[in-house]
């Protein structure tokens, strides 16, 4: 595996087991994103905080490297509506009064975080690594 795979790989390890801890810890702020339309806001949270621990630690394991990538791609399209109603109901996430352009800002890093994700379902082309004589 190339280094930039590799560092690529533990950092998306590391950004879903802290978002995933941020879930648990800090769920009144996730509450705030939650759609009326959905039941069990709180429940929710949690089950997706929950959810990003078990696939950031799973990415990490060769065997569930896969399955995990795609785990993350299919969580990010189930929170995806949370985060467009954040935007279309200008919910104001940090408590100032004022929600500004953040929950708009927020909605392309999604693509951003799918296509970091898929990268890992993608097997490793060699790249980098050194080439036997």
């Amino acid at each position: 595996m190339s280094l930039a795979r590799r560092l690529s790989l533990v950092l998306l390890a590391a950004f879903y087991l802290l978002s995933g801890v941020c879930h648990v810890a800090f769920s009144d702020f996730y509450l705030a994103l939650m759609p009326p339309y959905l039941p069990w806001h709180l429940e929710l949270v949690f089950l997706s905080g929950i959810a990003e621990i078990g696939l950031g630690v799973a990415i990490l394991i060769h065997r569930l490297r896969i399955l995990a990538a795609w785990g993350i791609i299919a969580l990010l399209i189930a929170v995806f509506p949370a985060n467009l109603h954040a935007a279309m109901a200008d919910v104001d996430l940090f408590g100032t009064g004022d929600p500004g352009p953040w929950n708009w800002i927020r909605l392309p890093f999604q693509a951003f975080f799918i296509a970091w994700a898929w990268w890992h379902t993608r097997p490793d082309t060699g790249v980098g690594k050194a080439r036997p004589r």
